[in-house]
């Protein structure tokens, strides 16, 4: 059989996650954390389960978390978003799949920046688009937006943006989203905004989200992830906010994809967005587990990269060998009991610029643990 994704091998993720399994390491690869989901969002989940709500819910999302999300956006972000704009889906990664197979048609030209979350190449390839990868600034993971603009043709009609960016931790500014509505103004050019890191960004800095650009909003899709702001990666649960005319055609794909998603947990979840002080204290708890690794760091030979958001810190290892980051990556994870992500499967062209991404979403006790053995390398 002829495959669609000949050139597709497992990720990134799985491979370190099974290393650092198979070796006892301890796992900073992928991106998930080691501590409890809060006791009262899996009280509401058990409640909703023992009333009964385990059957399909709506297709585009129970009608009480959508309107919970709605009111969320507007505490947030100080804008009005209608219930009817929010889908409710299989955490973002399906998000992103529906709304690409959404806007995407054989020979279309999609713009995005590496390095890039590994499943936006794949899906571009399964629309049969024609994907126009633009590598981010070296030295700071900055868009260069001189070269978007050159690359734009009258074919190009996506942009996939992302903030905080992960694997970097960049942060997008409004300047940036000023430019890239210049840039797109009056074109046929839509926008994917990937925001799942929104309450994860630090130093006293701000979201700038595509729902606040008046213009960019008419075009958009912000999709979030309620498994990175509650700690719950592994239920899946995430959501897109687009206008009408977008989220009818996202919702044709979704609905055929997944149809809905876990009943008991989006009613739960309704309840839960209702107290802002569970989202509220992301920054700081995040940046507090940011600012430890640093610091337990400090005495290693690996040095840090900038990170403004999300809970991966990367680090350089130039100073330690010039070995692929690939090898650089098994090789600490053999040898000293740490798993990592390196930065190039992260790059079409696969890029290799010495880094290594480590996620700090983990106990400080398992940060303590970390530090220690990365340091004496």
């Amino acid at each position: 059989m002829q495959s669609k994704l000949p050139n597709a091998q497992t990720s990134i993720f799985a491979v370190m996650t099974k290393m650092a399994n198979e070796c006892g390491a301890i796992n900073l690869a992928q991106g998930f954390p080691d501590f409890d989901v809060a006791p009262k969002l899996i009280d509401r989940i058990h409640h909703y389960m023992k009333q009964g709500m385990n059957q399909y819910a709506p297709m585009p999302g129970v009608p009480a978390l959508r309107e919970a999300i709605a009111k969320k956006i507007d505490h947030t972000y100080g804008v009005g978003v209608d219930p009817n704009e929010v889908t409710v889906t299989a955490g973002a990664t399906q998000a992103l799949f529906a709304t690409i197979t959404a806007i995407v048609h054989a020979g279309d030209e999609v713009i995005f920046f590496d390095p890039a979350y590994d499943c936006y190449l794949p899906t571009i390839q399964l629309c049969k688009g024609v994907p126009v990868n633009i590598n981010l600034n070296k030295n700071d993971f900055s868009i260069p937006w001189e070269e978007v603009e050159e690359k734009i043709s009258a074919k190009t009609k996506l942009i996939i943006i992302n903030t905080p960016h992960n694997p970097s931790g960049a942060i997008l500014s409004k300047e940036d989203l000023n430019e890239l509505a210049r840039i797109t103004r009056d074109k046929e050019i839509y926008v994917i905004s990937d925001e799942v890191y929104e309450h994860l960004i630090f130093d006293g800095e701000n979201h700038h989200s595509v729902l606040k650009h008046e213009e960019l909003r008419k075009k958009s899709v912000a999709i979030y992830s309620f498994g990175k702001t509650f700690h719950a990666t592994g239920w899946k649960m995430g959501y897109t906010i687009a206008p009408d005319y977008l989220t009818n055609e996202i919702r044709k794909v979704h609905q055929f994809l997944v149809f809905s998603v876990s009943t008991a947990t989006q009613w739960a979840l309704a309840d839960y967005l209702k107290e802002p002080n569970h989202y509220e204290f992301l920054p700081d708890f995040f940046q507090d587990k940011r600012d430890l690794l640093l610091d337990l760091m400090a005495p290693s030979r690996l040095n840090p990269v900038m990170c403004k958001g999300t809970y991966f810190q990367s680090f350089s290892y130039a100073d330690i060998g010039d070995k692929p980051d690939r090898e650089m990556a098994e090789w600490i994870t053999k040898t000293h009991g740490v798993a990592s992500i390196p930065l190039s499967p992260f790059y079409t062209d696969h890029s290799d610029n010495k880094q290594l991404r480590f996620c700090f979403a983990k106990s400080e006790e398992t940060l303590k643990q970390a530090a220690l053995k990365l340091c004496q390398i």
